[in-house]
């Protein structure tokens, strides 16, 4: 993806390549086959929904061939792991290869001693504690309830952000909003919640003994494996 005089274009495949994806299915069983994969061209050529997609399906508003719309559909079956979750920008993690970024990236620190330690902002915690009331909360209303907007915390999208990359939190669906008339309106609004109510406690620190850096090298030889010509700089810069 890159910008021509303030527009968006997007990158891909021809329609008849054979390593085109062309549905959610296809992507959801191609993310668990990989394990992870960010959703937009990154610094590793090929290792991205984008470039195993056409270009002109994307924000077409063609049900069932939008990439797009297939985030959607694969952050709600709860299956793998959707949000911010590659250099800030969106991805997919398998669950079976999310203890091993909830590992590195967490380096054995559960939210609350990651705040104890003095490493998580007051504004983390208030997003942390509103979400552990729910089973997943809308964005607009997780934003209202942990007081950010008029008036109170600033920078809800940046520790949402932070939240995701550190494995804390999850985009666990997403559904758009009704007016006064019960009738949908909208770009569709993010669900979150904690990662570990989408793939338990458990799960998500199982990978926990092995170690930081063992999780990493763990993650980066798997991209090396399977993506050919990919260098350990820039998969290191990706999965930071």
């Amino acid at each position: 993806m890159f910008e021509i005089d303030g527009k968006w274009i997007m990158e891909g495949l021809e329609a008849d390549d054979s390593r085109r994806i062309r549905t959610s299915k296809q992507l959801s069983e191609y993310i668990n086959h990989i394990g992870f994969l960010p959703l937009f061209k990154n610094n590793i050529h090929g290792f991205s929904v984008e470039e195993l997609t056409t270009a002109d399906s994307w924000f077409s508003g063609r049900h069932g061939e939008d990439p797009w719309e297939w985030r959607e559909v694969i952050a709600g079956e709860g299956e793998i792991a959707y949000g911010k979750l590659f250099c800030n920008r969106a991805g997919f993690i398998s669950r079976e290869w999310y203890p091993y970024f909830a590992s590195y990236r967490r380096d054995g620190y559960d939210f609350d001693s990651r705040y104890e330690d003095g490493l998580a902002s007051r504004k983390h915690k208030k997003l942390i504690d509103v979400l552990e009331l729910y089973d997943f909360l809308p964005s607009n209303i997780l934003k209202a309830q942990a007081g950010f907007g008029k008036g109170g915390e600033k920078g809800f999208d940046g520790a949402t952000c932070s939240l995701q990359m550190q494995t804390y939190i999850v985009v666990n669906g997403f559904h758009k909003r009704r007016n006064k008339n019960n009738e949908e309106y909208g770009w569709s609004v993010a669900d979150y919640s904690l990662s570990e109510r989408l793939f338990g406690e458990e799960h998500v620190k199982s990978a926990y003994s092995i170690g930081a850096s063992e999780a990493k090298s763990r993650i980066v030889g798997h991209v090396l494996e399977h993506i050919t010509g990919s260098a350990y700089r820039e998969v290191e810069k990706l999965i930071k």
